[in-house]
């Protein structure tokens, strides 16, 4: 069953805001969507901001909503030198001991004291996709990514599981770039399992 192919989605640059945080950016404004993910439930804003950073700043980063309980900025560890921020590299929700930016909008600033991560490349799937490749949530895999001329072996990717998640692999910009994976005949397959 591990020789399934596993589709390969690109993560660019984007933020998960707090309710709080949103107000404060777009005050009197409802999130509206511009388009749904592949993770239900899930999808990119049309509302975006810009990140400020001790040396640089990106502008018209993506919100992707809806609103999470913590605010959460994703880049890439070429963005990070952009920016100047020692980004490290967590799965999502591990904001301990994460540095700060600024975030700016046509309305209003928010300054964080902590959120800032370059996500841990992940495979996301249900339980039943779970069973098929012999895999729990919080496994750690080598994955190849085959169908491009550059295929590459990304090693330490972290299996989620939920039972509202469809079976999908995150790679960062960088990531992506190195191994093609924006090349429509790129896909990934599960080489090996180290819990």
């Amino acid at each position: 069953m591990r020789e399934r192919p596993i589709p390969v989605g690109i993560s660019n640059r984007h933020l998960h805001l707090s309710q709080r945080d949103y107000d404060c950016l777009f005050p009197n404004q409802a999130m509206s969507v511009r388009k749904e993910l592949k993770q239900p439930g899930q999808y990119a804003a049309d509302q975006t901001v810009t990140l400020v950073g001790p040396k640089g700043k990106l502008e018209k980063v993506r919100i992707l909503g809806p609103v999470r309980s913590s605010t959460q900025v994703e880049i890439s560890k070429t963005d990070a030198r952009t920016l100047g921020i020692p980004a490290p590299i967590r799965l999502s929700g591990d904001l301990n001991d994460t540095p700060g930016i600024k975030l700016v909008s046509d309305m209003g600033e928010v300054n964080l004291t902590k959120g800032v991560i370059v996500a841990l490349r992940h495979i996301h799937m249900s339980p039943l996709d779970a069973l098929l490749f012999g895999v729990k949530h919080g496994d750690s895999v080598s994955v190849a990514i085959e169908g491009t001329p550059r295929g590459t072996v990304f090693e330490e990717v972290s299996i989620r599981v939920s039972p509202d998640m469809v079976l999908e692999m995150h790679l960062d910009t960088d990531e992506a770039n190195a191994a093609d994976a924006d090349n429509p005949q790129a896909f990934a397959k599960i080489l090996k399992v180290s819990s």
